[in-house]
């Protein structure tokens, strides 16, 4: 059944006993109004970012609060900066963690005696291809949703992606769903270690969306007058998914042998609709940086927002002197001569100078507008820190950089997103890929698992492959070119090339484009090696024998007028028969002599 974007695909199941839905719609609102209070920090917080670089967001943190579709909402915002270094932000992210054009993960058995297994292996890369196969898929919406979850986090410091099977219009359909819920709607719970273990989202619903919804068997009776008129007034509900208290692993058939528990509840008629529940943990989260004693995470736009203020002051100013430079204030004297101006092109206005031509009339000064865009540009350059934008500026600036020096810029972009971009990995990414397989394996769309594997538990790990990753190992290359340069240095000192010996080029090349991200398909196999080589070894050797032919040739000939001078029998070979030389004319000749 949908949920404005959401599913809950739980079966229906009876109707619990009064007192019990009593008791947890009861518990659920409470512990909601506890959660509102507590977020209504960071909601004013939320809110006074989106006035100046996410102004769709605006009105949207604060519970009871309401909007008009379509209605404008950047009359606060007055410069774009920050605006266009979020979209920046999320692109870099995207680029960096998720790039749909290369797989940015595999998965792998976390035994390292299953590594060898030829059967393990190729199981975890079938299951690999299924998992970014449907992630990707259209009805999927996995980029897009992805691209808003980053936008949110570099104007908010957090991000949820909603992951559960796909629910299609015309029936039951194989796939997975994927919605990156608004943070205004999301309330997170956190247990003792740091981790997110529920979650409430509040959300409205039209009467016949509810009834379509959850259908006529949980429609609640208050709203039915809204429904009889047809009205268009939302109503709020609120999705509770938190631990199973009474979870009975035993119970596979029920929504009870699921471990975490899922409530949908109408506020305003205070009832449980819906009780169901998930295998694995539905929410997959992502914080920029989260400071202690914070369920939620602080952003680049919270680091920068007083010159996110400041510099939309100064743009205030700046747009002031410029008007005033181009519409200037008139100064004029009060003799009267001067009553008024016309402005027109081609206008003439008597009296505007004295008899002796002295301007009568003249403009206000406006300032010196440059030492505004200079402030300005200060403003933007932090602004831009702040969102990784001046990290990936470089390369285009400075085009005549060599392969080393671009290593090396690599390499410290790894070690400065390292620490804040990575946490993605480790956090969004770590609870997205178990929810992911849970939903294909449900639908039964992953192989059967290698008795290897099962029988070691179905463990696995996540072995990360994007940019980021090899961002973070360039310091490796950055290192083996360091290192060459420096012995070939030592070379031209000592002109001893033995000093080359201990590398192995052949992996560091390999390695080194694989950390630059070259495809596997471009590179050439250990057997195309071979054969290159070789083709070069015969190519040379005929060169060289090319060579040594006509050097040859001179010395055989030189040989045969020496020989022949001295009267001596030729080498064999080289008359073919072996005979003596004739003697010289008028030489005696020994030829039989005894």
């Amino acid at each position: 059944m949908p949920l404005d974007g959401l599913t809950f695909n739980v079966p229906d199941t009876p109707r619990l006993p009064g007192e019990y839905e009593e008791a947890i719609v009861l518990a659920t609102l409470q512990e909601f109004q506890e959660h509102v209070l507590y977020r209504n920090q960071f909601a004013q917080h939320w809110e006074e970012i989106s006035s100046v670089i996410f102004p769709a967001y605006r009105n949207t943190f604060m519970y009871g609060s309401s909007n008009w579709p379509g209605q404008k909402k950047t009359e606060l915002q007055i410069d774009a900066t920050g605006m266009m270094a979020n979209e920046r932000f999320s692109a870099i992210c995207d680029s960096l963690l998720t790039p749909r054009n290369m797989t940015w993960h595999g998965l792998g058995p976390v035994d390292p005696a299953l590594k060898k297994i030829r059967r393990v292996r190729l199981w975890f890369q079938e299951v690999n291809r299924l998992l970014f196969q449907y992630r990707y898929a259209p009805e999927g919406n996995f980029a897009g949703q992805n691209n808003a979850n980053f936008r949110q986090l570099g104007a908010f410091g957090t991000h949820a992606m909603f992951i559960d099977g796909y629910d299609a219009p015309e029936g039951y359909r194989r796939g997975i769903r994927y919605r990156s819920v608004p943070l205004g709607e999301l309330y997170l719970k956190e247990n003792h270690q740091g981790r997110v273990d529920g979650f409430m989202r509040h959300f409205r619903l039209t009467a016949r969306q509810c009834l379509k919804m959850f259908g006529p068997g949980a429609f609640p009776p208050q709203l039915k007058p809204a429904l009889d008129k047809n009205s268009q007034m939302p109503f709020n509900f609120i999705h509770h998914v938190c631990n199973r208290a009474d979870y009975d692993p035993e119970a596979i058939f029920s929504y009870r042998g699921k471990i975490w528990a899922s409530y949908y509840i109408c506020v305003e008629s205070k009832t449980l609709l819906v009780e169901g529940g998930y295998r694995s943990f539905p929410l997959a989260t992502g914080r920029y940086v989260q400071i202690p004693g914070e369920v939620y995470g602080r952003s680049p736009a919270m680091m920068v927002l007083p010159a996110l203020k400041t510099l939309n002051a100064e743009k205030t100013v700046f747009l002031r002197q410029g008007h005033r430079a181009a519409s200037p204030v008139l100064l004029t004297s009060d003799d009267g001569l001067v009553s008024s101006l016309d402005m027109t092109p081609n206008a003439v206005n008597p009296g505007g100078v004295s008899p002796d031509g002295k301007e009568l009339v003249k403009t206000l000064p406006v300032g010196d507008i440059n030492i505004t865009k200079e402030m300005m540009q200060e403003e933007r350059s932090l602004i831009n820190d702040a969102f990784l934008v001046t990290l990936f500026q470089i390369l285009t600036e400075s085009p005549q950089m060599s392969a080393t020096e671009v290593i090396e810029r690599t390499n410290e972009k790894g070690i400065l997103l390292a620490p804040t971009v990575g946490r993605q990995q480790s956090e969004y990414i770590g609870d997205m890929v178990p929810r992911e397989l849970d939903v294909l394996s449900a639908q039964g769309i992953l192989p059967p698992m290698p008795p290897e594997l099962r029988e070691a538990g179905g463990e696995y790990q996540v072995v990360h492959t994007s940019p980021l990753s090899k961002a973070m190992r360039a310091q490796e290359a950055a290192g083996f070119m360091r290192t060459v340069e420096n012995v070939r240095e030592l070379i031209a000192i000592t002109q001893d090339v033995s000093l080359m010996d201990p590398f192995d080029m052949d992996t560091a090349t390999k390695d080194i484009a694989d950390i630059q991200a070259v495809p596997e398909s471009w590179m050439a196999s250990s057997a195309m090696i071979a054969q290159k080589r070789k083709s070069r070894a015969q190519s040379q050797a005929r060169q060289q024998s090319n060579l040594e032919k006509p050097n040859n040739a001179a010395l055989l000939s030189a040989q045969a007028k020496m020989m022949q001078a001295q009267g001596q029998r030729q080498p064999s070979g080289m008359t073919g028969g072996g005979a003596l030389s004739p003697a010289p004319h008028g030489a005696p000749n020994f030829v039989g002599a005894g």
